[in-house]
């Protein structure tokens, strides 16, 4: 008598994206279009020169967010996985340049600056939210590209 055996069933070669990674890249979707609105909102109330009370490198950054804001917005929506390497560079820059801008305000009431619901702090939280989920964010990323 002969035992009828069934072949193994095939071992998953991909695993789905955990969860917590979907969501964090929802968070930076919705991060990055919140700054852009922040940054059109100066402008469209300040004008050109809305910023001028930062260094101007630092001035020049704030506008150029207008532009690499909604870039990574665009790659993260169509998966791309330059959004995680371009994001985690445009938040690095943008915390510098707000620590950078805030200096004096740091300065006279570090206090009131640090401990305000808007501004400094939520830039800094997010900008370390960001740098802490994007290596693990490209390689999903990537994954996803690589699975056409």
């Amino acid at each position: 008598m002969t035992a009828k055996t069934q072949p193994a069933a095939p071992l998953p070669t991909e695993l789905p994206a955990p969860r917590w990674i979907r969501w964090a890249r929802w968070i930076w979707v919705i991060g990055f279009a919140e700054g852009l609105g922040a940054h059109l909102w100066d402008v469209g109330t300040g004008g050109l020169h809305a910023y001028r009370s930062a260094p101007l490198p630092a001035q020049l950054l704030f506008h150029a967010l207008l532009l690499l804001d909604p870039l990574v917005v665009v790659l993260l929506l169509r998966r791309r996985p330059s959004a995680a390497p371009i994001g985690a560079a445009v938040m690095a820059l943008d915390v510098a340049a707000n620590w950078w801008a805030d200096a004096p305000l740091l300065a006279g009431d570090p206090a009131g600056v640090l401990l305000r619901p808007y501004g400094l702090p939520v830039i800094t939280l997010f900008g370390c939210f960001v740098l802490a989920t994007a290596r693990p964010l490209h390689r999903e990323l990537t994954r996803t590209v690589t699975r056409g």
